[in-house]
Formats: C-alpha cells, structure tokens, sequence
C-alpha cells in the first residue's frame, strides 16, 4: 500500500490487473484503477507526487508498471531483475525496485531508464532484499526477508554500513522475516514483518529498537504492508492473515 494526498492505494494478491484507491478521510473505497497486464501478485506499490504516478511491482513476471494518476491513467511498464518486491521513490523522483532474488537494489527514471544498479555485497547477498528505501545521508536501508531477520543500511557500492538486528539493543525480541519499511523525516526507521505480531521502531541515532504500542483488538495477523503519512500523523498497516484487514493508526508522531 501507498498515499498520496488524500488517496490511499492498496493492492490484493489475485487483483484482477487492479488497485483499489480509498478516500483518506472516510477511509472508504473510492474507485479502482486497471493496470493492464499486471499479474495476481503485485507485491510493491509507491507514488510519486511530482510525477504524478503510481508504480506496482509484478512479482511473478519481472516487472514494474508506471501508471498516470491523470487524464487516461496510461500504463507503461518494464523489465527488472528477477522478483521485484518492494518499491519507494527517492528525493531525486526517482523509483528504487528490490530484487529479492537477484539480491540487487534497482534505481529507475519516472520513463524506466536504468540510472544506477546495486549489488549487495557480503553478509545481504543471501538475504533476500525485500524492500529498499533511501535515508537522507544517500545510504539506503534494505528489509532482509529471513528469520531472524535484519535491516542493513548499505552505500551505494553496496557495502554495509551498519545491520540492526538481534545484537541491537531491542525491547521487542527477535525481528521475524521483515517486510516493509518506512523512514520519518529523521531517518528513524518503521519495520512490519510477517513473522511478527507489531511494528518496530529503529531509532537510528541510538541504534535501538522497540515496538510500537499499537493497540488492536485481536491482534495483528501476518502483518506485510507499511505506509506512513506522517503530515496526517497515521499509519497504515496491511495484514495477509486472518481478513486480509488494512488496519488504520491516527496520532503517530515517530
């Protein structure tokens, strides 16, 4: 799932080629945009607000589609590495796509040119990178989809700068399979991951890590997809288990 001003994105697995667009005031379905040729299983979504777009990533087929969220909502798509995951936008508009395994960072232009590719290198290239997001130093932090599990930030040359993991001081156990990031405006950084029950929080200039009081009746089942708007202060969080709920958090301020 993914925002942009007042719509909310979320796409299903078995989608039909479709992604369902909610009002982020009512939180109630507005409409769904076609992507012609997306596959059932579209793992990643990312918006980008200058080009006016919308990116879904196809798991199954090895490609990335770009659609306009104006006029005709023209589709374009394109070939990347072996199972692209997960997607964000970088400051410079551009799309990064994590190919999990080809265990390789990808960063596109709005029109699908290759501008930069990143190998992972020792200690992340076994690691399945399932999501990628770049911090404001230029270093790129990257979910490692194993159990354990752990979050690496790596240079663009891909090598590591520091693993947030089990040897990390953490209040909230181990970091089971990680999925989906978010960063705040001060390179903190938000971990949901399928294999656990909340969300945790990595205060990046401390190193420590604690999850998130995130009260829901029930629990939290198989928790996968991420997306916060920290302008309205809330959190969306999409779950894989139970009734596939997105679950909705107002007053967030990491």
């Amino acid at each position: 799932m993914t925002s942009l001003g007042d719509d909310v994105f979320v796409a299903r697995y078995n989608c039909n080629q479709q992604v369902e667009v909610y009002d982020a005031v009512t939180l109630t379905l507005q409409r769904r945009i076609t992507v012609s040729g997306l596959g059932g299983r579209p793992v990643g979504l990312a918006t980008c607000p200058n080009n006016k777009c919308l990116y879904a990533s196809d798991y199954g087929q090895d490609r990335v589609y770009r659609v306009k969220l104006s006029g005709s909502n023209a589709v374009k798509k394109w070939s990347v590495a072996s199972s692209p995951r997960g997607l964000s936008v970088n400051s410079e508009q551009n799309l990064i796509v994590s190919c999990l395994e080809a265990s390789k960072l990808q960063e596109y232009t709005t029109h699908g040119s290759l501008v930069r590719e990143i190998c992972l290198h020792a200690g992340v290239t076994q690691s399945w990178p399932y999501h990628a997001i770049q911090l404001s130093t230029g270093d790129y932090v990257v979910s490692q989809n194993t159990s354990p599990g752990v979050v690496s930030v790596v240079r663009v040359d891909g090598q590591i700068v520091r693993i947030y993991g089990q040897s990390e001081t953490s209040d909230a156990g181990h970091m089971k399979r990680p999925t989906s990031l978010a960063v705040t405006k001060n390179d903190d950084i938000l971990v949901v991951g399928k294999g656990n029950t909340g969300i945790l929080l990595i205060n990046s200039s401390v190193g420590s890590i604690q999850e998130m009081a995130l009260s829901v009746d029930g629990g939290m089942h198989g928790p996968r997809g991420l997306c916060l708007d920290e302008s309205r202060g809330r959190l969306y969080i999409g779950e894989l288990d139970g009734d596939c709920r997105m679950l909705v958090f107002d007053g967030v301020y990491v």
